[in-house]
């Protein structure tokens, strides 16, 4: 007897619209709600504040953040203040970064970086402003009385990922790891550290809010994990197909370490291996997957909108 073997169903191009058409009015929501909570105020903190947010970026974490509580059937309105949150955690992060102390950049998205448009001092302070402005948000989210365990797990969630045991110290071993100090472990702590930890908790925040179960949740933050590490590995590939910057730190990088070609092998295996942690979730979780695989094709945004 024929022994049937399981082949992979194709997905129909239709299929991929409405996951790409979902992910836009995703994105759509998650801007407008930006866009809300930083013109709240005209103060001269608040324009830099805008400018280092509005517009840009792909909003790779909120978003998602938002397809991980889909996968359990959270609606986005109940998810956004949190998705929002962590984009602004991630915005002030690289108001920071952009510093003369640090990595001393002159442009972000096309544009003067914040510490040159309006001074350092400024910059700094709406760093500080985004990165406060996350908790507001966060802990002003209006939940059931139910829920709030579970809103007070997703706040510590991200503060852990923000914090020393996440990106600010990714931070410290951006700046302190020497070049012969650099191994594959060494490397791959501080991508999951300063990259890592704030994708990571976008995805456990969904299912946390979701009620997801312990073992959905573990597979979820394999994910997380996975696609921390690739979105780094895909930054520096990119960034290895670009002029070196004369007059800026030389910083750890996974090019730099392991080469282009073993680099790109790296991406595509990081990449499988979040789509294969996705299996438990069949079709809820098609447009994570789809998250996933964007990264395998640098020059294009993740989300079109």
């Amino acid at each position: 007897m024929r022994r049937k073997t399981k082949t992979k169903r194709r997905r129909l191009p239709s299929e991929l619209m409405q996951v790409q058409e979902s992910l836009a009015a995703k994105k759509r929501l998650i801007e407008s709600e930006l866009k809300r909570l930083l013109l709240r105020d005209a103060s001269p903190l608040s324009r830099v504040m805008r400018y280092a947010v509005l517009p840009g970026g792909k909003r790779f974490r909120p978003l998602l953040l938002l397809s991980s509580g889909a996968c359990f059937g959270v609606p986005p309105r109940p998810l956004l203040p949190f998705a929002c949150a962590i984009e602004l955690i991630h915005n002030y992060s690289l108001v920071h970064d952009d510093l003369p102390s640090m990595d001393n950049d002159d442009f972000r998205r096309g544009k003067l970086t914040c510490h040159r448009a309006f001074g350092e001092d400024l910059a700094i302070l709406a760093g500080d402003g985004l990165l406060t402005l996350a908790f507001e948000v966060m802990t002003g989210a209006d939940v059931p009385a139910d829920a709030l365990p579970r809103k007070q797990e997703a706040i510590w969630t991200i503060s852990r990922s923000a914090g020393v045991r996440g990106l600010i110290g990714g931070q410290v071993l951006d700046i302190t790891l020497k070049p012969r100090e650099i191994t594959r472990p060494k490397i791959d702590e501080l991508i999951l550290k300063k990259t890592g930890a704030l994708i990571a908790a976008a995805v456990e925040v969904g299912a946390i809010l979701g009620r997801a179960r312990p073992a959905e949740r573990r597979a979820i933050l394999d994910y997380g994990k996975n696609v921390g590490l690739a979105f780094q590995v895909r930054d520096d590939i990119l960034d290895s197909h670009g002029t070196k910057k004369t007059g800026h730190r030389e910083r750890p990088d996974y090019v730099a370490f392991a080469g282009r070609e073993k680099a790109g092998k790296r991406l595509l295996d990081l990449v499988r291996s979040a789509v294969d942690s996705l299996r438990p979730f069949s079709s809820r979780a098609e447009e994570l997957r789809w998250l996933a695989v964007s990264l395998l094709e640098p020059e294009r945004e993740a989300v079109r909108a």
